[in-house]
């Protein structure tokens, strides 16, 4: 297929807000690389970028040719967190509290169900971070099998700080990959930790220049790549069982403890302080 492109993250085109490409893939011999393209918005996550991606990785998996995978973000970031610009409010369906409940129970499990096929994509996904990886950048990364960052990079979980509950298992991945104390400390406080500090605590496999990151992830590509494809897969899939035993049951633990949280007043005010860019008065209500 000739040499391998590596496209800039510059010179991918950024996209209107209702475009079809907020992500897109490319495949290039063995490789596909899947890149979040709302550089505009930091690659602030919105719903359409998560049916898009699971639509790629569907593809990806059922594609014989295809190897192993690179995830990675156009523009300054991998993803800046979900996008705090629409208005939460309009999300919340139902004609009762217990409805309004219902319904985000069964928004989470079908999210669930997307990202669990997507980690369950039989070529090793190998997730290239810059700038920053926040919240739902971070769920995503999680997905992945090898994490490498930027220089630099920003790490963090700030779902509390906006009143938005964890609902698709970056908790328990960060539990299970960092350990729990980590995870709670991350996950309680919000804070963020650069490149270094996510790698010490095993966050990520390795850290690199900003200008050799998407080389580097293409080279770790390219080295699975030869290996054979069905020895590959099938101990991504052994790894996988040992690791994931007990995190169906707790993805749906979680998704009702996150539809009761979605229904809060908390949640709005969050939403709203970030929009306003003010810090948030929360009533725990």
């Amino acid at each position: 297929s000739g040499a391998p492109r590596h496209t800039n993250v510059a010179e991918v085109t950024p996209m209107s807000e209702e475009s079809a490409d907020a992500v897109l893939l490319e495949i290039d011999g063995h490789v596909a690389t899947v890149t979040f393209n709302r550089p505009d918005r930091l690659n602030a996550w919105n719903w359409e970028m998560g049916q898009q991606l699971h639509r790629h990785m569907e593809a990806v998996a059922g594609n014989p040719d295809v190897r192993a995978v690179i995830l990675r973000g156009a523009g300054r970031a991998f993803c800046a967190g979900v996008d705090l610009k629409p208005d939460v409010g309009g999300r919340i369906v139902g004609r009762s509290p217990a409805e309004k409940v219902l319904n985000y129970y069964q928004r989470y499990r079908g999210s669930h169900r997307r990202t669990r096929a997507i980690e369950e994509t039989p070529q090793p996904i190998i997730v290239a971070m810059h700038g920053y990886c926040l919240g739902a950048g971070l769920e995503v990364a999680m997905l992945g099998d090898v994490r490498i960052a930027a220089e630099g990079t920003q790490f963090g979980c700030p779902e509390a700080r906006i009143g938005v509950p964890i609902d698709c298992g970056l908790d328990m991945r960060l539990a299970a990959e960092v350990g729990p104390a980590w995870a709670k400390w991350l996950t309680f406080t919000g804070r963020r930790i650069d490149a270094a500090k996510a790698a010490q605590i095993g966050l990520l496999q390795d850290v690199f220049p900003a200008d050799q990151l998407f080389a580097e992830a293409r080279r770790i590509a390219d080295e699975i790549a030869a290996n054979a494809p069905i020895a590959v897969q099938a101990i991504k899939r052994t790894i996988d069982m040992f690791a994931d035993r007990g995190l169906d049951d707790a993805l749906r633990f979680e998704a009702m403890n996150a539809a009761v949280g979605f229904v809060s007043e908390d949640l709005i005010e969050g939403f709203a302080s970030g929009r306003d860019k003010r810090p948030p008065r929360f009533e725990g209500k």
